[in-house]
C-alpha cells in the first residue's frame, strides 16, 4: 500500500527543500524576505507568504519576493500559483540575464512539471540549455520531463549526455535508473548500472556498489558491500543495508540496523521513516507508529508528508479508524493533490 508512494513523496519534498536552500544564493534580500527564507527553511509556507506581502509592503526588491512567493507556494503544492510568481519574477527583468533569471527558470520549469505543464517545463529547460549548454542539472531534469511526455528516445538521448559529463557522479546515474524504474524501463536502467560497474572504476567505493547491486536485486551482493561501508564508518550505508535486509526478508536483522543508526546519530527523518515500514512489514504497527511519530517530531524534515500518511496507514492497522479519519482529513487539507489519500478518506469515511 505504501512502498512506491513514500518513494514519490520523498523525492517531491526533497526538491522543494532544495529549492528554499537554493534561494539563499542569489541577490541580498530585504529584512522581510530573508525572514520568509526562514520560514521557507523551516516548511512555514503560509507564515513565509504572510512575511513577504509584508515585504512588498515595505518596498523590498519585487523579484525576490516573487520568488520566494512562487517556492512557497510550491510548498503549498499550489503551482499554478507558483508558476505565476515566477513568471511575474521573470517579467521584471532588465534584459540582462543574470543568476536570478538563470535560477528563476529551473524554479519555474519545477512548477511546471508539477503542475502537468510538461511541454512548458520542456520548453523551459531547453531555454536554459540554450544559455548555459554545460549544465547536467538541466539535462537531467528535462529527461523527466521527457518520460512524463512519453519520450523516452528523447530522454535517454538527455541521461546519455549527463553521463557523459559526469562519467562519475554515481549518485546522478542512480536517479536516472530511478526513474527509468518508475516510468517502466527498468531494464534500461539496470543497464546503466550495469556498465558503471564494468567499468571497473576504482575510485567506486562500497557505498555505491552496494547501491547499485540493491537496484540491481542482488541483495547478498548488496549485503556485503554495504556492511563493509559501513565497518568504514559509511553512516550513509545504513539505509541501504536495512533495505536490502527487507527484500531478502530478514525484517528483524534490517530493524536492527536502522535502530543501531539511530542510536549513534543524529535522527534522521528517513530512517525513521524506513523503520516504521519495517515494522509495519513485521506486524508490529505499535512500534511502526512509534517510529513515524519520532520522525515527525524532526525540524526541517523533508520527510514529513511521507511520516504523516505513514502515521494514518499505522493507525488503520490498529483499528483506530476514527484517529485515522480525523488526520487524513487534516492530511488532505495540507496535501490536496494527493489522489491516494483522497480514495483512503472516501474509504475510512465508511468505516
Amino acid at each position: 500500500m505504501t512502498g512506491n508512494k513514500i518513494w514519490k513523496k520523498s523525492v517531491c519534498a526533497a526538491v522543494v527543500f532544495a529549492m528554499a536552500g537554493m534561494l539563499c544564493g542569489c541577490g541580498e534580500p530585504g529584512e522581510k524576505t530573508a525572514s520568509a527564507t526562514l520560514l521557507i527553511q523551516s516548511l512555514d509556507y503560509q507564515g513565509a507568504l504572510e512575511e513577504l506581502t509584508a515585504a512588498r509592503e515595505a518596498g523590498e526588491d519585487e523579484r525576490l519576493i516573487d520568488r520566494s512567493a512562487g517556492i512557497a507556494y510550491m510548498g503549498l503544492t499550489e503551482y499554478g500559483q507558483a508558476v505565476e510568481a515566477f513568471l511575474a519574477c521573470l517579467a521584471g527583468s532588465n534584459g540582462l540575464i543574470g543568476n536570478l533569471d538563470f535560477d528563476t527558470n529551473y524554479y519555474l520549469a519545477a512548477a511546471y512539471t508539477k503542475n502537468g505543464q510538461f511541454a512548458e517545463a520542456e520548453d523551459t529547460y531547453d531555454a536554459i540549455l540554450d544559455l548555459r549548454p554545460g549544465e547536467a542539472d538541466a539535462y537531467f531534469l528535462r529527461g523527466n520531463v521527457r518520460m512524463s511526455l512519453d519520450n523516452y528516445t528523447g530522454a535517454k538521448e538527455d541521461f546519455d549526455k549527463v553521463i557523459s559529463m559526469e562519467p562519475r557522479n554515481y549518485d546522478r546515474l542512480i536517479k536516472i535508473y530511478e526513474v527509468l524504474a518508475h516510468f517502466g524501463y527498468r531494464e534500461a536502467g539496470q543497464e546503466y548500472l550495469r556498465t558503471a560497474l564494468a567499468s571497473g572504476d576504482r575510485q567506486m567505493d562500497n557505498y555505491v556498489v552496494g547501491r547499485i547491486y540493491f537496484y540491481l536485486e542482488d541483495y547478498q551482493k548488496a549485503c556485503m558491500a554495504l556492511e563493509e561501508a559501513k565497518e568504514k564508518g559509511s553512516a550513509d550505508s545504513y539505509l541501504y543495508l536495512g533495505r536490502a535486509y527487507e527484500a531478502t526478508g530478514d525484517y528483524n536483522y534490517a530493524s536492527s540496523v536502522y535502530n543501531s543508526y539511530l542510536g549513534k546519530y543524529e535522527g534522521n527523518a528517513e530512517m525513521y521513516n524506513q523503520l516504521g515500514l519495517c515494522e509495519m512489514a513485521k506486524g508490529e504497527y505499535q512500534k511502526a507508529l512509534e517510529a513515524f511519530q519520532a520522525g515527525m517530531q524532526l525540524e526541517n524534515s523533508g520527510m514529513i508528508q511521507s511520516l504523516a500518511f505513514n502515521e494514518i496507514v499505522a493507525y488503520e492497522h490498529l483499528g483506530e479508524f476514527e484517529k485515522a479519519y480525523v488526520l487524513m482529513g487534516s492530511y488532505l487539507n495540507s496535501y490536496p493533490d494527493d489522489e491516494q489519500a483522497r480514495r483512503e478518506y472516501d474509504f475510512l469515511s465508511t468505516r
